[in-house]
Protein backbone atom coordinates (compact mmCIF):
# COMPACT_ATOMS: atom_id res chain seq x y z
CA UNK A 1 0.00 0.00 0.00
CA UNK A 2 3.16 2.54 0.11
CA UNK A 3 4.66 1.54 -2.35
CA UNK A 4 7.99 0.80 -0.58
CA UNK A 5 10.37 -0.90 -2.21
CA UNK A 6 11.25 -4.43 -1.46
CA UNK A 7 8.54 -4.59 0.78
CA UNK A 8 5.40 -6.50 0.65
CA UNK A 9 3.27 -3.97 2.93
CA UNK A 10 -0.13 -6.79 2.54
CA UNK A 11 -0.21 -10.07 1.39
CA UNK A 12 -3.99 -11.17 -0.20
CA UNK A 13 -4.47 -15.22 0.36
CA UNK A 14 -7.44 -16.47 -2.12
CA UNK A 15 -8.50 -20.09 -1.10
CA UNK A 16 -10.51 -22.77 -3.32
CA UNK A 17 -12.69 -23.88 -0.55
CA UNK A 18 -13.53 -20.64 1.65
CA UNK A 19 -15.51 -22.71 4.17
CA UNK A 20 -11.61 -23.43 5.37
CA UNK A 21 -10.56 -20.28 5.94
CA UNK A 22 -10.16 -20.42 9.60
CA UNK A 23 -8.11 -23.67 9.44
CA UNK A 24 -5.99 -21.05 6.66
CA UNK A 25 -6.17 -18.71 9.05
CA UNK A 26 -4.59 -20.80 11.55
CA UNK A 27 -1.62 -22.38 9.30
CA UNK A 28 -0.81 -18.29 8.90
CA UNK A 29 -0.61 -17.53 12.06
CA UNK A 30 1.19 -20.21 13.28
CA UNK A 31 3.70 -18.83 10.03
CA UNK A 32 3.98 -15.51 11.24
CA UNK A 33 4.87 -16.22 15.05
CA UNK A 34 7.40 -18.95 13.70
CA UNK A 35 8.94 -16.14 11.42
CA UNK A 36 8.15 -13.90 14.57
CA UNK A 37 6.15 -11.48 12.39
CA UNK A 38 3.15 -9.34 13.50
CA UNK A 39 0.23 -9.75 11.81
CA UNK A 40 -3.00 -8.25 10.78
CA UNK A 41 -5.38 -10.57 9.03
CA UNK A 42 -8.72 -9.76 7.55
CA UNK A 43 -10.93 -12.84 6.38
CA UNK A 44 -13.67 -11.59 3.70
CA UNK A 45 -16.64 -12.64 6.22
CA UNK A 46 -15.06 -10.21 8.27
CA UNK A 47 -14.72 -7.16 5.32
CA UNK A 48 -18.40 -7.75 4.52
CA UNK A 49 -19.46 -8.57 8.38
CA UNK A 50 -22.92 -5.83 8.08
CA UNK A 51 -24.50 -8.25 4.51
CA UNK A 52 -23.65 -11.62 6.30
CA UNK A 53 -25.25 -10.44 9.08
CA UNK A 54 -28.38 -9.39 7.11
CA UNK A 55 -28.06 -12.67 5.43
CA UNK A 56 -28.33 -14.59 9.40
CA UNK A 57 -31.24 -12.11 10.58
CA UNK A 58 -33.04 -13.30 6.98
CA UNK A 59 -31.77 -16.88 7.76
CA UNK A 60 -34.01 -17.15 11.15
CA UNK A 61 -36.57 -15.59 9.71
CA UNK A 62 -37.09 -17.46 7.07
CA UNK A 63 -36.55 -20.55 9.72
CA UNK A 64 -39.44 -18.95 11.77
CA UNK A 65 -41.38 -18.36 8.57
CA UNK A 66 -41.13 -22.40 7.84
CA UNK A 67 -42.00 -23.16 11.35
CA UNK A 68 -45.18 -21.02 11.04
CA UNK A 69 -46.04 -22.69 8.46
CA UNK A 70 -45.79 -26.42 9.91
CA UNK A 71 -47.79 -24.85 13.07
CA UNK A 72 -50.86 -23.35 10.68
CA UNK A 73 -50.69 -26.74 8.75
CA UNK A 74 -51.20 -28.81 11.70
CA UNK A 75 -54.03 -26.89 12.83
CA UNK A 76 -55.45 -27.80 9.23
CA UNK A 77 -54.65 -31.02 10.21
CA UNK A 78 -57.15 -30.49 13.37
CA UNK A 79 -59.58 -28.93 11.58
CA UNK A 80 -60.00 -31.52 8.90
CA UNK A 81 -59.44 -34.86 11.55
CA UNK A 82 -63.01 -32.53 13.48
CA UNK A 83 -64.97 -32.54 10.58
CA UNK A 84 -63.73 -36.50 9.94
CA UNK A 85 -65.44 -37.10 13.12
CA UNK A 86 -68.20 -35.37 12.86
CA UNK A 87 -69.01 -37.03 9.16
CA UNK A 88 -68.15 -40.33 10.79
CA UNK A 89 -70.02 -40.41 13.87
CA UNK A 90 -72.77 -42.65 12.93
CA UNK A 91 -69.88 -45.37 11.63
CA UNK A 92 -68.19 -44.76 14.77
CA UNK A 93 -71.22 -45.19 16.85
CA UNK A 94 -71.69 -48.87 14.86
CA UNK A 95 -68.21 -49.83 15.36
CA UNK A 96 -68.76 -49.00 19.58
CA UNK A 97 -72.13 -51.03 19.53
CA UNK A 98 -70.36 -53.84 17.93
CA UNK A 99 -67.24 -54.31 20.23
CA UNK A 100 -64.86 -51.41 19.20
CA UNK A 101 -63.65 -50.28 22.65
CA UNK A 102 -62.13 -46.59 22.79
CA UNK A 103 -58.84 -47.29 22.58
CA UNK A 104 -59.40 -48.80 19.22
CA UNK A 105 -61.43 -45.74 17.79
CA UNK A 106 -58.97 -43.65 18.72
CA UNK A 107 -56.12 -45.43 17.39
CA UNK A 108 -57.85 -45.61 14.34
CA UNK A 109 -58.14 -41.76 13.78
CA UNK A 110 -54.75 -41.25 15.34
CA UNK A 111 -53.11 -43.60 12.38
CA UNK A 112 -55.04 -41.77 9.97
CA UNK A 113 -54.16 -38.02 11.14
CA UNK A 114 -50.42 -39.62 10.92
CA UNK A 115 -50.90 -40.97 7.74
CA UNK A 116 -51.61 -37.54 6.59
CA UNK A 117 -48.96 -35.93 8.43
CA UNK A 118 -46.16 -38.81 7.39
CA UNK A 119 -47.24 -38.61 3.82
CA UNK A 120 -47.22 -34.34 3.83
CA UNK A 121 -43.90 -34.11 5.48
CA UNK A 122 -42.69 -36.58 2.88
CA UNK A 123 -43.95 -35.22 -0.18
CA UNK A 124 -42.65 -31.40 1.07
CA UNK A 125 -39.14 -33.29 1.53
CA UNK A 126 -39.16 -34.40 -1.96
CA UNK A 127 -40.30 -31.17 -3.10
CA UNK A 128 -38.02 -29.37 -1.11
CA UNK A 129 -35.15 -31.25 -2.19
CA UNK A 130 -36.23 -30.58 -5.99
CA UNK A 131 -36.11 -27.13 -5.51
CA UNK A 132 -33.31 -26.82 -3.87
CA UNK A 133 -31.42 -29.05 -6.72
CA UNK A 134 -32.80 -26.57 -9.37
CA UNK A 135 -33.56 -23.20 -7.39
CA UNK A 136 -31.40 -21.35 -9.94
CA UNK A 137 -33.39 -23.15 -13.09
CA UNK A 138 -36.36 -22.27 -11.50
CA UNK A 139 -35.25 -19.04 -10.66
CA UNK A 140 -34.57 -18.04 -14.22
CA UNK A 141 -37.92 -19.47 -15.50
CA UNK A 142 -39.32 -17.43 -13.32
CA UNK A 143 -37.73 -14.38 -14.13
CA UNK A 144 -38.50 -14.77 -18.01
CA UNK A 145 -42.27 -15.53 -17.31
CA UNK A 146 -42.56 -12.42 -14.93
CA UNK A 147 -40.08 -9.98 -16.78
CA UNK A 148 -38.48 -9.12 -14.22
CA UNK A 149 -35.15 -9.84 -12.46
CA UNK A 150 -35.39 -11.60 -9.01
CA UNK A 151 -32.09 -11.98 -6.84
CA UNK A 152 -30.90 -8.97 -8.37
CA UNK A 153 -26.77 -9.31 -8.75
CA UNK A 154 -26.33 -5.36 -7.71
CA UNK A 155 -28.06 -6.16 -4.78
CA UNK A 156 -27.33 -9.55 -3.66
CA UNK A 157 -23.73 -9.81 -5.38
CA UNK A 158 -24.17 -12.95 -6.75
CA UNK A 159 -24.17 -14.14 -10.13
CA UNK A 160 -26.29 -16.82 -9.57
CA UNK A 161 -28.74 -18.20 -7.01
CA UNK A 162 -27.00 -20.66 -4.91
CA UNK A 163 -28.54 -23.52 -2.57
CA UNK A 164 -27.31 -25.66 -0.08
CA UNK A 165 -29.36 -28.44 1.66
CA UNK A 166 -27.63 -28.88 5.51
CA UNK A 167 -28.38 -32.12 6.58
CA UNK A 168 -29.06 -31.12 10.12
CA UNK A 169 -31.62 -28.43 9.33
CA UNK A 170 -33.75 -30.92 7.22
CA UNK A 171 -33.38 -33.42 9.92
CA UNK A 172 -34.77 -30.30 12.43
CA UNK A 173 -37.19 -29.72 10.06
CA UNK A 174 -38.45 -33.26 8.71
CA UNK A 175 -38.73 -34.05 12.89
CA UNK A 176 -40.48 -31.09 14.36
CA UNK A 177 -43.36 -31.33 10.94
CA UNK A 178 -43.89 -34.90 12.26
CA UNK A 179 -44.15 -34.23 16.01
CA UNK A 180 -46.44 -31.49 15.23
CA UNK A 181 -48.39 -33.17 12.41
CA UNK A 182 -48.65 -36.35 15.21
CA UNK A 183 -49.36 -34.13 18.07
CA UNK A 184 -52.75 -32.63 15.96
CA UNK A 185 -54.26 -35.49 15.61
CA UNK A 186 -54.40 -36.07 19.66
CA UNK A 187 -57.75 -34.06 20.32
CA UNK A 188 -59.64 -35.25 17.34
CA UNK A 189 -58.68 -39.04 17.88
CA UNK A 190 -59.97 -38.18 21.83
CA UNK A 191 -62.92 -36.46 20.33
CA UNK A 192 -63.86 -39.48 18.15
CA UNK A 193 -62.99 -42.13 21.24
CA UNK A 194 -65.55 -40.24 23.55
CA UNK A 195 -68.80 -40.20 21.01
CA UNK A 196 -71.43 -42.06 22.86
CA UNK A 197 -73.17 -44.70 20.56
CA UNK A 198 -76.81 -43.96 21.63
CA UNK A 199 -76.62 -40.48 21.39
CA UNK A 200 -75.46 -40.88 17.90
CA UNK A 201 -77.68 -43.65 16.74
CA UNK A 202 -80.76 -41.67 18.70
CA UNK A 203 -82.34 -40.57 15.76
CA UNK A 204 -81.70 -43.45 12.86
Amino acid sequence: YFNKEGIASAVEVITENPDRIEEIKKEIIRLSEENGTNLYMVDWRQRNAAFFSALMVERNVMFLILMLIVIIASFNIISGMIMMVKDKTHDIAIMRTMGAGRGTIQRVFFMTGGIIGISGTFFGFLLGVVVCLYVENIREFVSSLTNTEIFSPELYFLSELPAKMEVNEIVTIVVASLILSLLATIYPSFRAAKTDPVKALRFE
